[in-house]
């Protein structure tokens, strides 16, 4: 990719009123894996997320509690949502909070100018609302429930529960105005809805035909008010829509306005309508640019189900970190599934990947790599001398991996990035196979070669730490500084792009002992559900066989 680009991506804003599961932690890892690549890409790169607050559903949660619902939101984005921040280790520039004064600051100007302008009017609404999902839903959004509490009654297909009938004076945005230039949009720009599936089910929607959308509610105080009527406050996902501008200083910071927008949306496809439709015709009003791009990632599924909270499917992260740690979590989500597209999560599969992939694949190739420095080098990266073919071919792979995987996080692949990335891990662990540095070791005519070997096996990892970066920092950062690589910088400061580039790790560097970077996982801690206990023991127990 190309260097010195904006790069601006925002995940959508959570909304607060549960605890965050992995569904959550998949879509900010996602974003965070990019925002990574693209600042080591030289790009200007900017990562925004934050929480989504307002709305008939937080407040009638707060009540319930017997308390406040910005004292409700406080405690839930204080004590759930920074908290897993950290606990992924996601490198957000900001965190928007639809209850900060700079959000509503700027709301209430986007709000004046389209109805200055004449895109909102007043008039009466009567439709089928979910306040789960806090939005009107349409008749094919519903079923008829078949059993339990609410049979014989009509619930949101996504929540399975009753919808609600509301008739109310509101204001609405005139989004029927902008059928055709989203359409014009959608034709001129094909990459602008990203994956084709989204595409074609949000052009078929538009075709379909646009109605106005009712913009405020007047039934209930928690949200922003109107700034030319405090007797309403804002439709939730309207002014929800807005935290990506707002928390880049539209209506009060210019240069930085300009400076970041326009934004890749990075979203769960379930909400793509949102931001491929309302979002940029709410944008055409005020005559601001539309995103760059609109990317819907597939579900994450648990037991053929979306992953929820309200149908028990929710898995919370810490469930997985505590026993597999951070970087396994962020590596196997990244490279199990086909970004894009739904996929399954289950234990057994986390388990096995770990130990074939992250302990016996790349960290045992770590530690072998070191401990010969250490033990035939005196702990001294050798310099190398006559390259042989299997040497070049090794150059080769880097080199490729490298190109591949910077132009399939391009089309926001991480799977495929990571794919490539994992070609250098084989080619390696199979070169050591095939050269037998021990063997080397034992004929002194053999001196020079195996310094060939053992070089060529350390520049290898030390591209395999620049290219795996993004994804698994913690563990990265362990191996740049145990190849004694900090003499060319920070991990971070390292040119993704010039990654490939074969002959940067300095022969004489001092490499350090290094600890295991993915431990085998021989019992997990208490807590971890049975399946995963079994399936990390059998997994564990299958690695070991390989290597004794």
């Amino acid at each position: 990719m190309a260097a010195g680009n904006s790069f601006y991506i925002a995940t959508p804003i959570f909304y607060v009123n549960d605890v965050p599961h992995i569904g959550h932690a998949y879509t900010e890892v996602a974003a965070d894996v990019l925002a990574r690549w693209h600042r080591q890409s030289g790009d200007d790169t900017w990562l925004l997320t934050g929480t989504d607050e307002h709305g008939q559903k937080i407040l009638r949660t707060a009540v319930a509690n017997d308390t406040t619902p910005q004292a409700w939101a406080d405690k839930l984005v204080n004590e759930s949502w920074l908290p897993l921040l950290d606990a992924i280790n996601i490198s957000n520039d900001d965190f928007i909070r639809t209850t900060d004064a700079r959000h509503e600051t700027a709301v209430k100007i986007f709000l004046q100018k389209l109805y200055d302008d004449g895109f909102i009017y007043s008039g009466e609404y009567e439709g089928y609302y979910c306040v789960g999902c806090e939005e009107y839903k349409q008749l094919d959004d519903l079923v008829e429930s078949a059993s339990g509490d609410y049979a014989g009654k009509l619930v949101c297909k996504i929540h399975s529960i009753p919808i609600e009938v509301l008739n109310e004076r509101n204001y609405f945005f005139r989004m029927s105005d902008f059928q055709q230039k989203l359409l014009d949009l959608y034709e001129s720009r094909p990459d602008f809805i990203q994956p084709e599936s989204v595409r074609n089910e949000i052009m078929q929607f538009v075709k379909s035909g646009l109605k106005d959308l009712s913009i405020s509610r007047s039934s209930f105080d928690w949200g922003i008010k109107i700034p030319w009527d405090d007797d309403h406050v804002v439709y939730v996902w309207f002014e929800a829509l807005l935290n990506y501008i707002t928390a880049i200083g539209y209506g009060t910071d210019n240069e930085q306005f300009r400076r970041r927008w326009p934004a890749v949306q990075l979203v769960g496809k379930d909400i793509a309508r949102f931001h491929a439709v309302i979002w940029p015709a709410m944008l055409m009003a005020a005559e601001l640019e539309v995103p760059k791009k609109v990317f819907g990632h597939g579900w994450l599924l648990v037991g053929g189900e979306k992953m929820s909270k309200s149908k028990l499917t929710g898995i919370a992260p810490k469930q997985i970190t505590d026993t597999f740690g951070v970087d396994a979590f962020r590596y196997y989500f990244m490279s199990a599934i086909s970004f894009g597209s739904d996929g399954s999560f289950s234990w057994e599969d986390l388990s096995a990947r770990y130990h074939a992939e992250l302990a016996n694949g790349f960290g045992n190739l770590a530690s072998r790599v070191i401990a010969m420095i250490n033990r035939y080098f005196d702990g001294a990266v050798p310099a190398a001398s006559g390259y042989i073919a299997a040497d070049l071919a090794i150059q080769a792979t880097v080199f490729d991996a490298t190109l591949q995987a910077d132009t399939a996080i391009e089309r926001f692949a991480i799977h495929e990035a990571l794919a490539s990335i994992w070609a250098v891990v084989e080619a390696l662990n199979g070169y050591i196979t095939v050269q037998e540095p021990w063997a080397l070791s034992k004929d002194d005519t053999q001196r020079e070669r195996l310094g060939t070997v053992l070089y060529t096996t350390a520049e290898g990892l030390r591209a395999l730490a620049v290219l795996l970066s993004p994804v698994i920092p913690e563990s990265a950062d362990k191996l740049w500084a145990a190849l004694g690589a900090t003499g060319l910088g920070a991990l971070t400061e390292q040119s993704i792009p010039d990654a490939g580039r074969w002959g940067q790790l300095l022969p004489g560097s001092a490499v350090q002992t290094i600890a295991p970077l993915f431990p085998r996982i021989e019992s997990p801690e208490p807590g971890v559900p049975a399946a995963a206990a079994a399936a990390a023991a059998a997994a564990a127990a299958a690695a070991a066989a390989v290597t004794a």
